[in-house]
């Protein structure tokens, strides 16, 4: 606490011309060189003080990484669901932040989600859903197009047709 109040007021006071005799300025220079001295605190709670800097960086960096990864397994969901290609990218932020990778709960129920609405489109009562949607003279143009196509493909390759 006088290391700050003495920075604060003893700076101004030496531009003024007050104060400031040559024991002071040496006591200053010797601060300067010594980082714990600078930053008003002893030698152990400096180095206390820069372990604790390193761990939280390295807490954040691997808070991170954990993101990161999180986001490329819901890209990596992605691409499987509407069958694009795999990134190289995003295996490798998996692979550096380990195997044991969930996604968050607000995305998991969105995967479900998406699960669920693709199982029932792809089962039976989907389907009907599906045609009663549709309009029955799409249905029959559809048909009877697929129809002719085929006669048409079955004409070209049998000649007793």
């Amino acid at each position: 606490m006088a290391f700050l109040l003495k920075t604060m007021v003893g700076n101004p006071m030496k531009s003024f011309g007050l104060g400031g005799s040559s024991e002071e300025k040496k006591e200053g220079e010797g601060e300067a060189t010594d980082p714990a001295a600078a930053a008003g605190m002893t030698r152990e709670e400096f180095e206390e003080y820069q372990r604790q800097l390193v761990e939280e960086k390295m807490e954040r960096d691997a808070q991170f990484v954990q993101k990161k990864a999180e986001r490329a397994t819901l890209r990596l969901h992605m691409r499987e669901k509407y069958r694009l290609p795999k990134s190289e990218k995003d295996e490798n932020q998996i692979q550096m932040a380990g195997d044991d990778i969930d996604l968050p709960e607000d995305l998991q129920k969105m995967v479900a989600e998406d699960q669920d609405e693709e199982e029932e489109k792809g089962s039976i009562l989907g389907q009907i859903q599906n045609l009663q949607n549709m309009d029955m003279d799409t249905i029959k143009e559809k048909a009877t197009a697929t129809f002719t196509e085929m006669k048409q493909a079955a004409e070209e390759k049998c000649a007793l047709m």
